[in-house]
């Protein structure tokens, strides 16, 4: 049956209001480029970031004092650095118990971050003092040298070509040459063109670098050569109705991945409980 003019007009009309409400509810993040167009011809604001979630495999202990900065495994052990004045420290922690198997303090007057292991040392920042600690992997004995670098201190881990990646705080990701912690190249994170500053703690993973985003329940999935985030690991309601003493600092922090199990461990500042996790929704 044909239809009057005015007839067309509303099916017009319909039709527009029913693609401006499809697309999903998860944080819908809007291209500036192409004119406000995105890419394939896409209106902008259908285009969104991929959002996971999880499922608990396992819970395991953690200590409730350990204000956590850095987290790995190597060779099926875990290491964790500690921050706070007078409370930093690095440790070798017995992943099933939270035990504490070994803990060498540093310095009172630092304030330790970030944590990465290359050959047989660890490697740990230093908030604002510019300084990068490091210590024999086996015993936590400290080293008699260390380096220094530009800028704040955050999150540290090792690439798969061997190189040290570094936050400060900022959107940028620096790769360096662990002799030295000279800067080789560094790379903007972005998603969708906004740039994701308060990168913390990292992990590189299957190609990828995890990063915790200070304050938010939320972890990006980042590529290394472009800096665009992938992918967004949602943990929200991960401690459940667990309390924390200060939920303003005891933010979560901290991604361990075994690289021999594919296993994926995430706990907090000052949290009691270590999580091992399972994305879902990939």
């Amino acid at each position: 049956m044909a239809m009057s003019c005015t007839q067309k007009a509303l099916v017009c009309t319909l039709s527009v209001f029913i693609s401006a409400c499809a697309g999903g509810g998860s944080e819908p993040v809007t291209s500036q480029g192409n004119g406000g167009q995105g890419t394939s011809g896409v209106s902008p604001a259908t285009v969104q970031t991929p959002v996971l979630g999880y499922e608990v495999l396992e819970r395991f202990p953690h200590d409730p004092r350990a204000y956590t900065q850095g987290l790995l495994i190597v060779d099926g052990e875990m290491y964790e650095s500690t921050g706070r004045l007078g409370e930093s420290s690095v440790r070798h922690v017995e992943i099933e118990t939270g035990k504490v198997l070994k803990r060498r303090p540093i310095d009172a007057s630092l304030f330790g971050e970030g944590l990465a292991s290359v050959g047989g040392l660890l490697y740990q920042l230093t908030w604002k003092s510019g300084r990068a600690l490091l210590f024999d992997r086996a015993t936590l004995r400290p080293m008699s040298y260390g380096y220094s670098y530009p800028g704040e201190g955050w999150g540290l881990t090792t690439s798969s070509e061997g190189q040290l990646v570094m936050s400060d705080g900022t959107a940028t990701l620096r790769f360096l040459d662990p002799k030295g912690m000279t800067e080789q190249r560094r790379i903007k994170v972005t998603d969708l063109g906004r740039a994701i500053r308060n990168l913390n703690e990292l992990e590189w993973i299957d190609g990828e670098i995890w990063a915790n985003v200070w304050k938010r329940d939320r972890i990006a999935r980042i590529d290394p050569e472009t800096g665009q985030v992938r992918a967004w690991v949602d943990l929200r309601g991960l401690l459940g109705s667990t309390r924390v003493g200060s939920p303003l600092e005891d933010v979560l922090n901290g991604i361990a991945h075994d690289p021999e199990s594919g296993a994926i461990y995430v706990t907090g500042k000052r949290w009691p409980y270590m999580f091992k996790i399972k994305v879902t929704g990939a």
